[in-house]
């Protein structure tokens, strides 16, 4: 009688053992899927951050040449106003027209350039949110492989809380909202 208890038991063993591994293929293929969808949209994202940051530099270098030409005219009036001549006086006007259009531009391209600025740094809220999710749902699958093998269900259900809260940040990244925990970031930078 003893043999049959035996075996009952390791069948209802064996029936639980089969019924977490169904979970946790089922967890792993979602969340592989998921890491998948979110490292495209992430790699989109990375290029546009890239973009930016070009469009940022070639903006600052553009204002660094209005800055060398108004240097350049700013000597020239010197030079005009040194000669005390009023026959120069037309000349003069012209380049104080140069140094004020020169100065116009530059607040201008220095606008341009701290927009790209805010356009990075917007990006990058989103880029962290989809590098934490990558990072929990990695996190994730792992646990889930040693659920796999040692057949806990508290570890297949702390595996599911990490996986949930990886995909919470993805689908928040997705759609823009801005769920940045500053702890995982600091930690992480």
């Amino acid at each position: 009688m003893s043999d049959i208890a035996d075996i009952i038991q390791e069948s209802a063993e064996h029936a639980s053992e089969s019924k977490i591994n169904k979970r946790v293929a089922i967890w792993v293929a979602i969340v592989a899927t998921f890491m998948a969808v979110c490292d495209v949209k992430d790699g989109n994202m990375v290029q546009n951050m890239d973009q930016a940051q070009a469009n940022r530099i070639d903006e600052w270098s553009y204002y660094q040449a209005k800055s060398t030409k108004e240097a350049i005219v700013d000597n020239s009036l010197d030079y005009l106003k040194a000669q005390n001549n009023p026959a120069l006086a037309d000349l003069i006007k012209k380049e104080e027209d140069k140094k004020a259009k020169y100065e116009k531009e530059k607040a201008e391209i220095k606008l341009k350039a701290e927009g790209y600025l805010k356009e990075y740094n917007d990006i990058n809220v989103f880029d962290d949110q989809f590098d934490m999710t990558d990072a929990f749902l990695s996190i994730a699958i792992a646990l889930f492989g040693i659920t796999a093998l040692t057949q806990r269900k508290w570890l297949y259900y702390f595996a599911v809380s990490v996986s949930v809260f990886g995909i919470v940040l993805g689908v928040a990244a997705f759609f823009k909202f801005s769920i940045h925990p500053d702890f995982i970031t600091n930690i992480l930078s």
